[in-house]
């Protein structure tokens, strides 16, 4: 194999973890900071934060490789992924699934450094992630299973720091699902038409004409549960204008989404990166403000 295949061979495995599409990465990550700020009341051990990042980068790649194993029969029929790796033979399945194991065991070896309660929680976020991609095949609305699977940082990030898990972090997880309802919705309508033709379930068929007030109002109770765990740890005017500031962002994506334009709907579902960071630096400000008060 000469220097051009590697490099194209290379190209395709990074397409095939979607390390080309962070977003996803960050969408994983920021409820996973959210709760590693709260469990270390501010200040976390930046090891542990460190073995966080890590293994969401990881296990995010793992997660995507295992979604497109399970689509590669449907993938090459829609517009959007017909060029993924797999959907084009770029990489072979044998291939794909030697990644995942590689990328899966990677990320618990850095599990193994914590707590006998976190690696516990390890193997049901690995079952979460691989079963996710069978739930578009039966559960009418998957983006339910999809924020599970994508808050399971939440209940680990306060067992490796705290060692238990507090009624706070079920409160964050039970956000966790229904913003990613709310922003993997708005990425739904853009294939409603393809994931009709070939059968796959989404939460924008499921919700039908009413799939922008489901969104909204998806948007809605993630900031009320997110304003009851700052009332249960006495939060101050800082975290809650971190609230006010993710609300607005929320209502431009109204703006945009009503129309059910694919493209504006997509520029939606990237802006909740900035929702999801703005819920941390609202956090974070309130650490900052309590630590020097």
């Amino acid at each position: 194999m000469n220097i051009q295949n590697i490099t194209n061979k290379l190209d395709a495995y990074e397409r095939l973890m979607r390390l080309d599409k962070p977003i996803g990465i960050l969408l994983l990550l920021w409820p996973t900071l959210w709760a590693l700020l709260i469990a270390g009341h501010g200040k976390p051990d930046w090891i542990i934060v460190l073995i966080f990042v890590t293994g969401t980068v990881l296990m995010r790649s793992a997660g995507c490789v295992m979604n497109d194993i399970a689509d590669s029969k449907f993938d090459g029929l829609v517009e959007r992924t017909k060029n993924r790796p797999l959907a084009t033979q770029e990489v072979s399945k044998k291939e794909a699934y030697i990644l995942t194991l590689v990328l899966s065991f990677v990320a618990f070896g850095l599990v193994c450094t914590l707590n006998a309660l976190t690696i516990k929680l390890s193997f049901i976020a690995l079952l979460l992630a691989a079963t996710y991609p069978l739930t578009k095949r039966f559960f009418v609305i998957p983006q339910a299973y999809l924020g599970i699977a994508f808050g399971a940082g939440i209940p680990m990030a306060f067992a490796a720091i705290t060692g238990e898990i507090p009624t706070e972090a079920w409160i964050l997880l039970l956000a966790n699902v229904f913003w990613a309802i709310a922003y993997d919705t708005e990425y739904a309508i853009v294939d409603r038409d393809d994931d009709l033709k070939i059968g796959i379930k989404s939460s924008a068929i499921t919700f039908g004409r009413f799939d922008v007030l489901a969104v909204m109002a998806c948007y809605a109770i993630t900031l009320l549960l997110l304003a009851i765990v700052g009332a249960r740890l006495a939060f101050s005017y800082a975290y809650y204008g971190g609230l006010i500031i993710a609300a607005t962002i929320a209502a431009f994506d109204y703006y945009l989404i009503q129309t059910r334009n694919k493209a504006k709907c997509f520029q939606a579902f990237l802006h909740n990166t900035w929702f999801g960071f703005v819920v941390f630096a609202g956090l974070a400000t309130q650490y900052l403000i309590q630590y020097n008060s």
